[in-house]
């Protein structure tokens, strides 16, 4: 595989490109699925009306729907309770048609968001974030990986971009991106840094990475001068500007004179995420399979 010093100048990484091709990919087994009776079957959660949560399960339908598998959305008043919810989701885990459940994020704050995401069954936790799904993770023996970074590691596999003794640099500790992110980067070989808001001297280590991720929600932050020439640099952010157009974490027009490889926003990783959530589903259903016959 090449080293990320291999390609200059900046090949852009095609998120929205690499995902048609997984859902190419997807069809076999989805036509293997429905010759034994079952199809797969996607449950989205959204707690009021968020616009942007709107425009990404809006997003997320449609792709179920090229991909051809079903989906449901459910709708649920903002000032709903927590055992209200709870026992929406719960529903869902005793549904045999339903192999993954999403709750879409953020939830209105008088919930529990934690609390909330671990009543998924780990079997339909298609988005790899209850505690169950994250052990498993951080064990070696994922069931589902999150879906975000599962996304990044594709396209850097698909671009040809090595990992093995690589230096690795994560901005952002999430759990939902940060954190998982950097246990698929050292569970392929690479020596991994979690960056983040306390982190003193952010460039300096940024500067080392062969390929840097980043998903810390600051517009543009990431810039020219902190990229090491030639490296791989993952964009995870989504950041809409007072204009209304959106913005990565990086500078894009700066670090792709820079960088060896660059995810755009949008079309890098939100496709790949999205992609990876339908792949999830369809494996939850492989997996159902066998007691449905």
């Amino acid at each position: 595989m090449a080293s990320p010093t291999a390609v200059k100048p900046a090949a852009v990484l095609d998120g929205a490109a690499t995902a048609r091709e997984i859902y190419a990919g997807l069809k076999e087994r989805i036509t293997a699925l429905g010759k034994a009776g079952v199809r797969p079957g996607l449950a989205a959660i959204q707690v009021g009306d968020d616009p942007a949560s709107k425009v990404y399960l809006r997003n997320k339908v449609r792709a179920c729907d090229e991909a051809g598998i079903y989906s449901e959305v459910h709708q649920i008043d903002a000032r709903c309770t927590e055992e209200r919810l709870i026992a929406e989701v719960d529903k869902l885990n005793r549904n045999p048609a339903v192999h993954g459940i999403l709750l879409q994020l953020p939830l209105p704050a008088h919930l529990d968001a934690e609390k909330i995401a671990q009543s998924v069954a780990p079997q339909k936790d298609v988005d790899g974030l209850t505690w169950v799904s994250l052990g498993a993770l951080l064990a070696g023996r994922a069931a589902y990986e999150p879906c975000t970074p599962a996304g990044a590691m594709v396209l850097l596999e698909r671009a040809g971009i090595g990992t093995d003794g690589r230096t690795a640099v994560v901005v952002g500790r999430s759990v939902i991106v940060g954190k998982p992110m950097a246990l698929m980067l050292m569970a392929r070989g690479a020596t991994v840094t979690i960056c983040h808001s306390r982190t003193r001297d952010l460039a300096e280590h940024t500067r080392r990475a062969d390929i840097l991720v980043a998903a810390l929600g600051k517009p543009r932050f990431i810039t020219r001068d902190m990229v090491k020439p030639g490296a791989a640099v993952i964009d995870v952010g989504i950041n809409r500007l007072p204009d209304g157009k959106l913005a990565g974490d990086v500078d894009y027009a700066g670090v792709r004179e820079t960088a060896g490889w660059i995810t755009p926003v949008p079309g890098g990783i939100g496709p790949m995420t999205v992609a990876m959530l339908i792949a999830n589903t369809v494996l939850a259903a492989e997996r159902s399979a066998p007691a449905r016959r």
